[in-house]
């Protein structure tokens, strides 16, 4: 017997395979020999939804050339997957179009599949599938898929660590605040930010019979009898790899050359505007910071994208898997909980209800040009939701309910909501994680204050309301 990723190898496992279970960016969650006489190895696509440069996929088609097997990727649609609505499914299906149009490219198989025929177990007997292949996920919800998944299956499991350009767990912790992460993400960029290499298929899927597959020119979202269908699709973004890549040239060609100017103007298109893409996993952080790395570009510049992209969202990827409560008030920093606590009795000069929030409806205009562009575009300037989160902080009853608020609005809304990111900016904003302590202030306590003065003498707040005027 030999340990391979924390799991016992029989000795008949080709060793080409336990080699690619070594992968760091792997973790075999069941292990054992590839069912006997298996037709195909199984990529069971969810979080990483693209058919190129994708590791979790390519370490399926590795395994599939070790195997001399094809490879399929299955796509369940889940009716109830926590927190999404319609504006979420639309951007997905569009994603699923592409990369089923990728996969065809690649010679591998593409099955989607809707309740109730979603079923993965049945759908590995069905095709019998040797070996199972699977994104990783920090969520709470789909990390509790994945494990009670790997206690009922009979084939061997792999998980690949494919939405990070470090994996995981080659740190195994969290990092109180961004410097102290840096170091350790330093000495191990080197490893992994180096341009994958091309794994082809050597083995096409072809069978007699194509297994029955959805068809994407229909709504996915049919029959759907819970789903929320108030908050709209929008036509800011269009979902799926190929708009992600278009999105990538278009910000590289123009945009990066200028982004330490203007990536905290809100009111100019300055950002990269790539992280719904990240969030539905159509286009990947590593293929992202490669194009970044070969533009022609200032080094620092290119630096200060690469420490947002790489630096704060794996530092926020961290939080999420170690910390349980990293969508709740419960994930405070205890210097900030003992702080907001003292002045949780503090007079708060405006008070809003959550609906008068969602609306849009409080005295500050900025603050409401924020959320309109949330609610109508599905996305927020970054530099605006720091802000965001802080005034919610100030004009809820208690940090507890700002926090519950902002997790809410930030899911509804945003395209790139349910997120590590997004978790971990709401966190960041309201109960200082991943920050120190600042000066003792009303209702703040020690956790960092934003006004609206000088916040709004940063760039062009007037503009910025302009452009996100009330609906007429």
């Amino acid at each position: 017997m030999q340990k391979v990723t924390g799991e016992i190898r029989p000795s008949n496992i080709p060793e080409a395979l336990a080699r690619l279970a070594a992968n760091p960016r792997v973790l075999v969650r069941r292990g054992g020999a590839p069912r006997p006489g298996g037709k195909c190895v199984v990529y069971w696509m969810q979080r990483a939804l693209r058919a190129v440069d994708n590791p979790a996929l390519d370490v399926a088609i590795e395994a599939g050339n070790t195997l001399g097997l094809p490879v399929i990727i299955f796509f369940g649609v889940i009716p109830n997957y926590p927190n999404a609505n319609l504006r979420h499914y639309h951007f997905l299906q569009q994603g699923l179009r592409d990369a089923a149009e990728d996969a065809a490219a690649r010679g591998l198989g593409f099955v989607v599949r809707c309740a109730p025929d979603n079923n993965l177990e049945a759908f590995l007997e069905e095709v019998q599938a040797a070996l199972l292949v699977g994104d990783e996920n920090p969520c709470r919800e789909p990390e509790r898929w994945r494990s009670v998944l790997a206690k009922r299956l009979k084939i061997p499991y792999w998980t690949v660590d494919a939405d990070v350009v470090v994996p995981s767990r080659v740190f195994n912790r969290s990092f109180v605040l961004l410097h102290h992460f840096r170091p350790h993400l330093q000495r191990e960029l080197p490893r992994f930010l180096v341009a994958p290499s091309k794994i082809e298929s050597l083995h096409a899927f072809k069978p007699r019979k194509k297994p029955a597959s959805f068809d994407l020119a229909q709504d996915i979202t049919a029959g759907f009898t819970k789903l929320d269908r108030s908050v709209q699709p929008v036509d800011t973004f269009t979902g799926g790899t190929h708009a992600a890549m278009a999105r990538l040239r278009s910000f590289v060609r123009h945009d990066l050359a200028r982004y330490d100017e203007t990536r905290n103007r809100p009111e100019t298109a300055g950002t990269s505007r790539l992280s719904p893409y990240l969030h539905f996993g159509n286009i990947g952080p590593l293929t992202i910071a490669l194009a970044v790395e070969q533009a022609k570009a200032p080094s620092e510049i290119k630096a200060k994208f690469m420490e947002q992209l790489i630096g704060w969202r794996e530092l926020a990827v961290l939080f999420v898997r170690h910390e349980p409560h990293y969508d709740s008030w419960e994930c405070a920093a205890s210097w900030a909980r003992n702080s907001l606590l003292e002045h949780a009795g503090d007079p708060r000069p405006y008070r809003y209800s959550f609906d008068q929030l969602e609306r849009g409806e409080t005295h500050d205009e900025l603050w409401n040009a924020a959320q309109r562009q949330m609610v109508r575009d599905g996305w927020m300037h970054n530099y605006l939701r720091m802000y965001w989160g802080k005034k919610i902080l100030e004009w809820a009853p208690d940090p507890a309910t700002a926090f519950d608020w902002a997790v809410i609005l930030n899911d509804r809304y945003e395209l790139d909501g349910r997120d590590p990111n997004g978790y971990a900016g709401i966190a960041w904003a309201i109960v200082g994680k991943l920050d120190r302590p600042w000066f003792n202030r009303p209702v703040f306590g020690l956790v960092r204050t934003m006004t609206a003065n000088s916040f709004a003498r940063k760039f062009d707040a007037a503009a910025y309301i302009r452009q996100h005027s009330p609906a007429d």
